[in-house]
């Protein structure tokens, strides 16, 4: 177990406030006039899912979580329920909330292969991929002359998720999102 200064807490890294393990979503160190440097972060609690926003002190130090992770297989979701399976065994399910699963969860398609974050051999939260490939089924046509609103129109993906894309996507494009941001990346192919 280390303890990491004010200023180590950075992106992507897990740390422990009251027990609960928390992961660093983003962290700006920053300073007010001519007071001391402090470091407004956004936290994910990855027990519950919900974010929250704290600013490290200088004098503050916070302990850096000990994550361990396994793979697991995403089934199916249902009523707000989403079940998984390990990896290996598939007879091995278990279900979580949504909440759990984050926004990220609308871009999952069945039987992909995500990791799990288990703290204390407790699970918790996922780390899902950041760039999927999903087929659009439904994208409405493209109007001659439609670019003044930025080129942009929505589209419906296979797992039910809606982006906006480029205008040139049509039905039955497979297109690449990014799954932290939500936003089209390129197409993929057809």
């Amino acid at each position: 177990m280390s303890l990491l200064e004010y200023n180590e807490v950075t992106e992507k890294k897990f740390i422990v406030m009251d027990g609960t393990p928390y992961e660093v979503l983003s962290s700006h160190v920053f300073r007010k006039q001519q007071r001391k440097p402090v470091n407004a972060t956004k936290l994910k609690n990855l027990m519950t899912g919900k974010v929250t926003e704290y600013s490290f002190h200088q004098s503050e130090k916070v302990e850096e979580a000990e994550i361990d992770e396994r793979e697991v297989r995403y089934l199916y979701n249902n009523k707000g329920e989403w079940w998984f399976c390990e990896a290996a065994d598939p007879s091995k399910r278990f279900k979580v909330t949504e909440e759990q699963v984050g926004p990220q969860g609308k871009f999952l398609k069945p039987n992909t292969v995500v990791g799990q974050f288990l703290f204390d051999e407790q699970p918790m939260g996922f780390r899902l991929p950041i760039t999927v490939d999903l087929k659009v089924t439904e994208a409405p046509p493209s109007i001659k002359g439609d670019t003044a609103t930025g080129g942009q129109k929505v589209v419906t993906l296979e797992t039910g998720a809606t982006i906006s894309a480029p205008l040139f996507v049509n039905e039955g494009d497979v297109i690449r999102i990014n799954t932290e941001t939500g936003e089209y990346r390129e197409r993929a192919g057809k």
